[in-house]
């Protein structure tokens, strides 16, 4: 297995296992909206020519200003390969990508069963909340640059390519 950039000619098979891991065409139609928008990254593993797993990363506001931080999402595996570790190698590869495109911090809205185990803490702990009513539990942080949430607080928002239809 590969884990290597998204492009092209990917695009076919990302869209069906986003629709096959979430059972919903949505975070398809999502990741089309967002390889649009600048500072979106995107990784997948292939076995052969056959996509496993996608992982995307798109730029976020801190109370409506520009930042260095980026949100997670979607991420998904294809189901009859879940739980074999593609999540993640996916994971390591997107999160050194930010690093090196000079993000600072990572937000996800995902499962607090899953995301601790790569260091992501719960963000309301440290002073951030997200645009979206859920649970703090589900709505963590990752500092990639150590300090750089340091004196700082507020609202997280995603790309508005979230709330487009």
């Amino acid at each position: 297995m590969e884990i290597r950039k998204e492009d092209e000619r990917d695009f076919e098979q990302v869209y069906a296992l986003n629709t096959a891991a979430f059972k919903t065409e949505e975070e398809s139609k999502l990741v089309e909206r967002l390889r649009r928008v600048d500072g979106y990254i995107s990784f997948v593993a292939v076995e052969g020519d056959r996509v496993l797993g996608h992982i995307s990363f798109s730029p976020v506001t801190l109370n409506d200003e520009e930042t260095r931080f980026t949100g997670l999402a979607p991420m998904a595996v294809l189901p009859e390969r879940q739980k074999q570790g593609i999540g993640s190698r996916l994971m390591a590869a997107g999160l050194e990508a930010c690093k090196q495109a000079g993000y600072q911090a990572v937000f996800v809205l995902g499962h607090p069963d899953y995301y601790p185990s790569f260091g992501f803490k719960v963000a309301e702990d440290v002073g951030f909340s997200c645009q979206y009513p859920v649970l703090p539990a589900y709505f963590m942080v990752l500092e990639l640059s150590d300090g750089s949430l340091d004196e700082l607080s507020g609202t997280i928002k995603y790309h508005p390519a979230f709330n487009e239809a």
